[in-house]
């Protein structure tokens, strides 16, 4: 029962993580049609370049690691339902063979959902400071530090 939770708490938050990449990539394509020709308005120098080529790089950047952290989520969704199914059927009729699944495989199934979920978030992670990039380098400079800040509490637990 407790395994059934745990997925259904990581399922949940995939499809959360799935669907913020999807959204934020889709108000990021309505933006960059626009962004260009507003880039008069930031003019000052902290802003960073604003060649076209500079442009390009930042949306592009940005829209690849929302769409690879989308990509991810969504197989990971597919994964961790699968195992849910795996878990559920090899649990309801023990004695009887019919349901009978390979641990190994269901073991498999539930670590590529686990893993590709992990990617996918991590991968959200990494591209809201390509996001803050085209505000310029300093906006980059303190959301990369404070991601890795975040991510090393999330990674490893505090010594007490």
């Amino acid at each position: 029962m407790l395994a059934v939770q745990s997925l259904r708490n990581t399922l949940m938050a995939t499809i959360l993580t799935a669907t913020i990449a999807i959204l934020v990539n889709l108000a990021l394509a309505a933006l960059t049609s626009n962004t260009y020709n507003a880039s008069h308005l930031l003019k000052a120098e902290i802003f960073g370049s604003h060649s076209k080529w500079v442009y390009s790089l930042k949306y592009g950047s940005a829209s690849v690691f929302l769409l690879v952290s989308f990509f991810c989520c969504s197989v990971a969704i597919g994964f961790l339902i699968d195992a849910n199914f795996l878990i559920n059927a090899s649990s309801l009729d023990e004695d009887d063979d019919q349901f009978s699944s390979d641990h190994s495989y269901t073991q498999t199934i539930f670590e590529r959902g686990f893993g590709l979920a992990l990617i996918g978030n991590r991968m959200l992670c990494v591209s809201f400071p390509m996001l803050l990039w085209m505000l310029g380098p300093l906006p980059v400079a303190l959301s990369s530090g404070a991601l890795l800040w975040g991510l090393y509490g999330l990674d490893f637990a505090s010594a007490r």
